[in-house]
């Protein structure tokens, strides 16, 4: 475009004060780099939370099954089955690192409120707690590669049976975490009353063997340690019910709090 002497003409100047018409440019033009927000949509909010309940009923499964294989590698004195439990707690660390992650990612990005966000939250605590239970099992794991090379001292003092029950629970109340079902969380908090009666009965029977006989000192000691790491287990699920209760209700409640 010309001006009448055939110059060409300038670019028309906006007066001071003004701006440009809204809309003439985008922030993505103006800003290349800026991240637009995931709308939120209710579907890909339960698509996530969906994701992340997969993931802790995976957590769950895989505890549950490393307290038995911990189990069955003490009463068959395999020292090998033994460091597998303890090598592949690690699979247990990960999958807690991949659904908190998760958490974080989908508070960030969906920005729940009120039931949702509690939700993801006792989701968090949750993970938490069955990590702490792939560590016991773990330990348990260890005290049972150190037994191995011995011969078992009173078939191991109810310490099977004690492993049995912890796995049972975490089983338990995975399904209470499902359903968010605090009547079945309250019955399954009550029934770690029956892992601490075993905890206290595998001490004092551990206890007399030893003060019967120095050479059930060492085994007698490991049985020990092991019955306090699964009294642990039967712990972290109380928490895991408390949540549960939290998570249906909205109230805080103390269970086996005696």
């Amino acid at each position: 475009m010309t001006d009448p002497t055939g110059r060409p003409a300038a670019e028309p100047v906006s007066p001071p004060g003004t701006t440009e018409p809204q809309g003439s440019r985008t922030d993505l033009e103006v800003h290349p780099a800026v991240e637009v927000p995931r709308p939120f949509t209710r579907d890909a909010l339960e698509a996530e939370e969906r994701e992340i309940k997969d993931g802790i009923l995976r957590m769950g499964s895989l505890v549950a099954e490393r307290i038995i294989a911990a189990i069955v590698a003490l009463e068959n004195h395999d020292a090998d089955a033994a460091t597998a439990v303890i090598e592949n707690d690690r699979d247990i660390n990960t999958l807690e690192h991949e659904v908190s992650s998760l958490i974080t990612r989908t508070i960030a990005t969906q920005q729940p409120v009120a039931r949702d966000l509690r939700f993801l939250l006792t989701l968090d605590h949750v993970a938490y707690d069955l990590e702490r239970m792939g560590d016991y099992a773990a330990s348990v794991a260890k005290q049972a590669r150190k037994l191995a090379p011995q011969p078992p001292v009173k078939d191991y003092v109810h310490l099977p049976e004690m492993g049995r029950l912890a796995a049972t629970l975490v089983r338990d109340i995975l399904e209470a975490v499902v359903e968010i079902d605090a009547d079945r969380a309250r019955v399954v908090a009550e029934r770690d009353d029956d892992v601490d009666e075993l905890y206290h009965t595998i001490f004092a029977e551990s206890l007399e063997l030893m003060r019967a006989d120095p050479a059930n000192v060492d085994p007698g000691m490991r049985i020990v340690f092991a019955a306090h790491y699964l009294e642990r287990v039967g712990d972290r699920v109380t928490n895991i019910a408390e949540d549960v209760v939290f998570l249906a209700t909205g109230e805080v409640t103390e269970l086996n709090d005696d």
